[in-house]
């Protein structure tokens, strides 16, 4: 239960246009807050899914891990859902993604059970669940269209102003590594081609940080 007035206004903020006064009650009553530090697994790879995750504050980075190697899908962001979790509650399944805080998060959690009854009783909570199905799709086939279209020095010019979007900074905080793990490169490669890019002034490297300038 929802009882804090800050949370509640936080939550309200965020979600509270989307949806009916009666259903916003109803997610104070049944919801809970989790605090996510940076970095921090919030679902896993077959993780049994017991509670839909709203983004309240912050971002969460899903992806697809198989044989050691992960590969970035779409990121959520305040306001959103994991469109992949919502799909495992309605089927019963294990979870088939990882969602990892990019930044300290704060998320709201909706137990599954929820999730049928309000489709069937709020309009806004039904329109929400489709058109979060939606956006996702069409993160997807832009993820899709990047790996088979674009070529990996674009993938990460895009993949670091998609980064300081999602957190409102000139700085990312990521090893090479973890970069290479989201664009499904080696860790050389994306060594080089930031490189490159530093060398045409257009962003500031340092150790585990990334300044960037005119991208």
């Amino acid at each position: 239960m929802i009882e804090s007035t800050s949370q509640k206004e936080q939550i309200k903020e965020q979600i509270g246009f989307l949806f009916e006064e009666e259903l916003m009650q109803e997610i104070y009553q049944v919801g809970k807050i989790k605090k996510i530090p940076a970095d921090s697994i919030l679902v896993d790879n077959g993780d049994e899914i017991l509670h839909i995750p709203f983004v309240i504050d912050g971002s969460v980075k899903i992806s697809r891990d198989k044989d050691d190697s992960e590969l970035l899908l779409y990121y959520i962001e305040s306001g959103d859902t994991c469109t992949m979790t919502l799909q495992c509650s309605v089927t019963g399944s294990v979870s088939e993604v990882r969602a990892t805080a990019l930044e300290d998060s704060e998320v709201l959690l909706i137990p599954v059970m929820y999730m049928e009854n309000w489709m069937n009783k709020y309009p806004s909570w039904r329109r929400y669940i489709l058109e979060s199905y939606h956006s996702r799709m069409l993160e997807l086939m832009e993820t899709v269209d990047a790996i088979a279209f674009m070529r990996l020095d674009e993938r990460l010019e895009k993949y670091l102003t998609d980064q300081a979007k999602l957190t409102g900074s000139l700085e990312i905080h990521h090893t090479h590594q973890q970069i290479a793990e989201d664009l499904h490169s080696s860790r050389v490669v994306i060594s080089r081609l930031l490189k490159q890019l530093e060398q045409k002034g257009r962003i500031q490297l340092y150790r585990n940080r990334i300044v960037l300038g005119s991208i």
